[in-house]
């Protein structure tokens, strides 16, 4: 005879903690074999139609794959230099941007000392001490930006391998992640399987779709401005607001760095930025809620927290898969009961009334 047996909560609760600690160590300290993975099911999931496609014409499955394989490439390559022009164009402007900003320090220094009374000498040994203390920050962050770099390479490298097995063997792993399943629970895994997928290509469509348009509204806010390198500015940005909540602020630097060398008065890196923040209000309140958020039935609070969980753990390949990501494990919580909660408070479905306790005031002993 078979009893249930009642885990208390405090047991339960432990044995979830020790899970969750452990399973998040996992994925930190296996990063460079997990992210590529990740990434190249997520491009799987996306190509698979293509592949598809290409097979119902009576081409060889691996053909096929290779062919949807070097596309993937190809955009990857493209993103590369992109980045690497992107890197040109700072290192060219370098020295003039050096030459302005030595300037623009000293009409600052002598602005302080006038109107503040205080000796230039001084604000020259306080400027001093702050570029020692800067020159040994980065000095610092020089190891760990070149391990980042290599764990980048590492994964780039991955990623085409990982995707052209995956496809090949999909067949494989769908049956394997069947059989790991009793029967009745066969229906429940396989929407969870479909919604997955539902939600990753019409992520990712979206966020071409988005920074399509983002990257010809910089260009042509640049070009109206007569901003140098408009177009690769405007390209940079977009694929850099693909970051999500942070990849915006980091794409405005370099555009306002430019018109501030470029040009000769100040005033158009302030319109870049106003350009930039205009830009940047379209996108968020009326090209992504309709386009990229209206995929992903994530509320905001939650996707900033799992863009900084994602950052912490895994840097910004991190922040790229914290939202489709998230979007799974809600798929994930709504399909099983227990969990059904947590899928609740990862949604985007706010209760319209007030809750109320009086039916519990009622009930509570005086």
């Amino acid at each position: 005879m078979s009893a249930n047996i009642k885990i208390p909560f405090y047991i339960e609760f432990a044995f979830i903690s020790i899970g969750a600690i452990a399973f998040i160590l996992t994925l930190y300290i296996g990063q460079q074999i997990i992210l590529p993975l990740i990434y190249g099911t997520i491009l799987a999931i996306l190509l698979n139609p293509f592949v598809n496609f290409l097979i119902k014409k009576k081409i060889n499955k691996i053909i096929a794959i290779s062919t949807a394989v070097a596309i993937s490439i190809f955009v990857l390559l493209s993103l590369i230099y992109f980045i690497s022009v992107q890197a040109s164009l700072f290192a060219e402007s370098y020295p003039a941007l050096k030459q302005k900003l030595n300037l623009t320090s000293t009409h600052f220094i002598h602005w302080l000392s006038t109107n503040f009374n205080i000796k230039t000498t001084k604000i020259n040994s306080w400027v001093k001490e702050i570029q020692i203390d800067t020159f040994t920050n980065i000095k610092g962050a020089i190891m760990p930006t070149l391990y980042a770099i290599n764990s980048l390479i590492v994964i780039v490298i991955l990623i085409p391998v990982y995707l052209f097995m995956i496809l090949y063997y999909k067949n494989l792993l769908l049956e394997f992640i069947r059989k790991l399943f009793k029967s009745v629970h066969h229906v429940a895994v396989f929407e969870i399987l479909f919604n997955s997928k539902k939600i990753i290509q019409s992520y990712l469509t979206g966020l071409l779709v988005e920074a399509a348009i983002v990257a010809t509204l910089n260009s042509v806010g640049l070009l109206i401005l007569g901003i140098d390198y408009a177009i690769i500015l405007g390209i940079s940005g977009a694929l850099l607001n693909v970051i999500p909540y942070i990849g915006g602020v980091i794409a405005i630097t370099l555009p306002m760095i430019i018109a501030y060398i470029s040009k000769d008065s100040s005033t158009y890196a302030l319109l870049v930025l106003l350009v930039y923040l205009l830009i940047q209000f379209i996108d968020n309140n009326i090209i992504v809620p309709r386009i990229v958020a209206s995929r992903v039935k994530i509320n905001a609070l939650i996707s900033v927290i799992a863009v900084i969980i994602g950052g912490a753990m895994w840097g910004i390949p991190g922040m790229f898969l914290s939202i489709p990501l998230t979007a799974i494990l809600k798929v994930i919580f709504d399909h099983v009961e227990k969990l059904k909660p947590w899928g609740f408070l990862l949604g985007n479905i706010v209760p319209t009334s007030k809750l109320n306790f009086a039916f519990i005031k009622k009930k509570m002993p005086k």
